[in-house]
């Protein structure tokens, strides 16, 4: 029987040659770990959908944080619940808003930290919608002075990184001329370029309290169909000043994160969602998969792809189990 002279298997043979032709790895330093900020004291409210998930009065949220740190995770990303919702977005770009004070607790806490903050009007808006609306419709060129404003204003809080995610046409440009005007010329911004109207997004809007009051999102985040205009819109948001795209969800969309990192080579980010995140700790619960695997597995999936980020909600327990890992 007649064998070719590379015979693949030789190099598997045991660990450590694995180790040592391994193409990718994980490390904590790759994740984010999204976190909910909601006004009050002591306040620690379980997300049913998301099993592990809470929202965090800021007390709590600095202790999480603190957690997050010390297994090797150096950054967040936060969201808000205000207290009051109105048609303007007020609670996004207030001094005292939620994230605002959330931020400025985290940096005081924990300033080698990083911290990111959605940039977005849905959780704040009375109707859910990500822009300004007239009757049914969801107005794209008067939302970007609100989002624009709501940057400027995480800013001045501390934030670490703005990440605009209402997929609102022409936001970047809009963010990085007020931030620059506000003199924070140095502030990076991480565009969630690349953002389909997903199905995967339902538990979130549990966490976030953000659910549209009417219609859906399909007239403003991307059809699931396409990958040519995913691109494009990363291009876009790189002219416009960009410093990292992003693809959300990721697991559908590998295709997406392969496609952006090859032909802008600029640093890519995955957000694995809340639906990702939530079948698997279903699954896991019901004894039908290996969470710990099917998670390291995944994460593994998004980095072999070229993310070069990852935004998830196994942040704490992945790098638990690295750690783990590299201890044995």
């Amino acid at each position: 029987m007649y064998f070719p002279q590379y015979r693949p298997r030789r190099m598997r043979q045991s660990e450590t040659l694995r180790s040592l032709v391994r193409e990718n790895r994980l490390h904590p330093d790759s994740f984010v770990y999204p976190m909910f900020a909601i006004h009050g004291k002591d306040v620690r409210n379980p997300v049913a959908s998301m099993p592990g998930v809470f929202q965090f009065s800021i007390n709590h949220l600095v202790d999480e944080a603190r957690e997050v740190a010390q297994l090797g995770v150096k950054s967040v990303i936060l969201f808000g619940i205000p207290e009051q919702k109105d048609e303007a977005a007020s609670g996004a770009y207030d001094p005292e808003g939620i994230v605002q004070m959330a931020t400025r607790a985290l940096k005081q806490e924990l300033p080698e930290l990083t911290v990111m903050a959605d940039v977005c009007l849905c959780e704040y808006m009375s109707h859910g919608h990500c822009g300004v609306v007239q009757g049914d419709r969801v107005l794209n060129d008067v939302s970007l002075e609100l989002l624009a404003n709501a940057a400027v204003s995480l800013a001045h809080a501390g934030i670490d990184v703005v990440a605009p995610s209402d997929m609102m046409d022409g936001r970047v440009g809009a963010i990085r001329s007020a931030l620059d005007q506000e003199g924070h010329t140095e502030l990076p911004i991480m565009s969630y370029s690349t953002k389909y109207a997903s199905a995967f997004y339902g538990p979130f809007r549990d966490a976030a309290e953000s659910p549209p009051a009417f219609g859906d999102r399909r007239s403003y985040q991307m059809d699931p169909a396409n990958s040519d205009e995913g691109v494009r819109e990363a291009l876009i948001d790189i002219e416009e000043g960009a410093d990292v795209v992003m693809v959300k969800p990721a697991l559908p969309y590998l295709d997406l994160i392969y496609r952006l990192k090859t032909e802008t080579r600029y640093p890519v980010a995955a957000y694995n969602v809340s639906g990702e995140y939530a079948m698997v700790k279903a699954a896991a619960e019901r004894g039908w998969i290996d969470e710990k695997a099917v998670v390291l597995e995944t994460l593994l999936g998004i980095k072999r792809a070229g993310a070069d980020i990852i935004i998830t909600y196994h942040a704490k327990d992945a790098a638990r189990w690295l750690a783990e890992e590299s201890s044995t």
